[in-house]
């Protein structure tokens, strides 16, 4: 499994993934599920991929195969012609070997973020479907988020506004979130990347990986689950009748 998350703020985009590919108790593997693609100074994008790990590479394959001939992503003009680039390589893939998965009971189940920005226009983020279509982030809903998503979600409910969320603060809210999901599957797992884009920066210059033992997570971790219960503690005591209950 996996867990991946793009944050869009007016300051720019957050992208972070975990990099565990398998988990049991005899195996655990590890693969990168962030890829960039840069013009400096035009375009610049990012891929985050969830899904069977074999068709997830064979999309970034095409991908960077055409990107490094100029074409795909490389001639992309907004970031929905980025997102529909995107697609089409899933759909390249899906046509390849959506059969013979058929035949052995495996489903095409792939999804994808992607982030970034192309000259003259704003950061955008989408959320590219099996099927190959893409769904838009936007003010109202400012994060999008594949793989085990369910225990990384509500902190970023609570806590993500498109306006006034630094970009900075988005980065910690996602390595909360990624915290979370590790503390609750043990189907997540470090090293966790997350990259900070900075709107019109058309370039990739704030990056961090974090290891198992890296010691600001380890002091993020710590600091949360202290403050958690403290808040806890501080609130007002629910009161409790002296009743028998109604069922």
């Amino acid at each position: 499994m996996t867990y991946c998350l793009g944050i869009m703020t007016r300051q720019g985009l957050v992208m972070a993934s975990d990099s565990r590919t398998n988990a049991g108790s005899d195996q655990v593997n590890v693969c990168p599920k962030m890829h960039t693609f840069l013009r400096s100074g035009e375009s610049a994008f990012v891929i985050l991929t969830s899904g069977n790990l074999s068709l997830t590479q064979s999309v970034i394959t095409l991908l960077r195969d055409d990107f490094a001939s100029g074409e795909g992503l490389a001639r992309a003009e907004s970031m929905y012609d980025a997102a529909r680039v995107v697609g089409d390589c899933v759909r390249r893939v899906s046509d390849l070997d959506r059969d013979a998965l058929k035949k052995d009971d495996f489903n095409f189940n792939i999804h994808l973020l992607l982030g970034g920005q192309v000259k003259g226009e704003k950061p955008n983020l989408f959320l590219i479907y099996p099927q190959g279509n893409p769904l838009s982030a936007n003010e109202d809903s400012p994060y999008l988020q594949i793989g085990e998503v369910k225990y990384g979600r509500p902190i970023l409910d609570r806590g993500i506004v498109f306006d006034s969320t630094s970009l900075e603060v988005a980065g910690t809210y996602a390595l909360l979130s990624l915290d979370a999901a590790m503390r609750s599957n043990v189907t997540v797992g470090p090293p966790l990347e997350v990259l900070l884009y900075q709107k019109d920066s058309l370039d990739f210059d704030r990056y961090r990986r974090f290891a198992a033992d890296d010691p600001e997570l380890a002091l993020i971790h710590a600091r949360w689950e202290q403050a958690l219960r403290h808040a806890v503690e501080e609130l007002p005591n629910v009161q409790f009748f002296n009743a028998r209950p109604i069922h």
